[in-house]
């Protein structure tokens, strides 16, 4: 059994035109949300976790919050490029290539990569993951290796704006 956790990026900022999409930092909200998501998420998380995270600044901020909440070194943090933008296709070949030793892992990165990916693995009660939502997805697969379509089972699903 394998746990994959997907983190969509806390809400980011479109304040400065000149930014590009990939250095928008997180806006008052998403800093306001990701430590909050971040505590919910450090009560049931089982350490040791490998962390991966698109190295675009709102999903490494995010990544930076969770680690902090989770007592985990930021410099633990895996940077993978191929997260920012990625389809499904790219996803599966991330988590097919994650450390073995290591039965638990977490992804930060985007839309809609991530919500098709959650689809692609498992039945979803959402339609969209929300911004800093997080979604967990027990997969019934002894290697990473063998992660496929359909294998997983959404075991857990938090948003910021969910009643608590």
């Amino acid at each position: 059994m394998r746990s994959l956790t997907l983190v969509r990026h806390a809400k980011s900022s479109w304040d400065n035109a000149a930014l590009s999409d990939f250095d928008r930092p997180l806006n008052e909200r998403g800093r306001r949300d990701a430590p909050v998501m971040a505590q919910r998420f450090a009560h049931s998380a089982e350490l040791p976790l490998q962390l991966l995270a698109s190295p675009a600044l709102r999903a490494a901020s995010t990544a930076a919050i969770f680690a902090d909440a989770l007592n985990i070194q930021p410099s633990a943090i895996r940077y993978e490029p191929k997260i920012y933008e990625a389809d499904v296709a790219t996803l599966m070949e991330i988590v097919r290539g994650l450390d073995e030793r290591l039965p638990d892992a977490v992804l930060f990165g985007h839309n809609p990569g991530f919500t098709d990916f959650c689809h692609s693995l498992a039945r979803c009660e959402f339609n969209e993951l929300p911004t800093c939502a997080v979604a967990r997805i027990d997969l019934d697969v002894e290697r990473w290796r063998d992660v496929a379509p359909g294998c997983g089972r959404l075991t857990a699903y938090s948003f910021p704006k969910e009643r608590q």
